[in-house]
């Protein structure tokens, strides 16, 4: 199943629920795309690796704080599920499905 396209994701953060849209592309084990929307706007993905139907991206945001987010996900069909670590913000659960 491929992980490209574009998502419509839930983040369940400390401060509430987030919504965002990702878009993906992957070339082999690589991944590319941006989120927008959520927390910190629009925000290239950097890091990002695919393993089967496993994914794993990270991307700062910079306002209202400097955070270094590192997300692990799991696409199956047309929905997506993972968690993101949020520094020292703790984690939050993402849930969302295909655009």
């Amino acid at each position: 199943m491929s992980v490209d396209g574009t998502w419509e994701l839930t983040l369940d953060t400390p401060m509430g629920a987030q919504k965002a849209t990702l878009t993906l592309t992957s070339d082999g084990d690589s991944l590319s795309g941006k989120m927008t929307g959520g927390p910190g706007g629009e925000l290239e993905i950097e890091d990002g690796k695919v393993d089967g139907n496993d994914i794993s991206y990270k991307f700062k945001i910079t306002s209202p704080m400097a955070i270094e987010v590192e997300v692990t996900s799991t696409v199956d069909g047309d929905s997506i599920s993972g968690s993101a670590k949020l520094g020292a913000f703790g984690n939050a659960k993402i849930t969302g499905n295909r655009a």
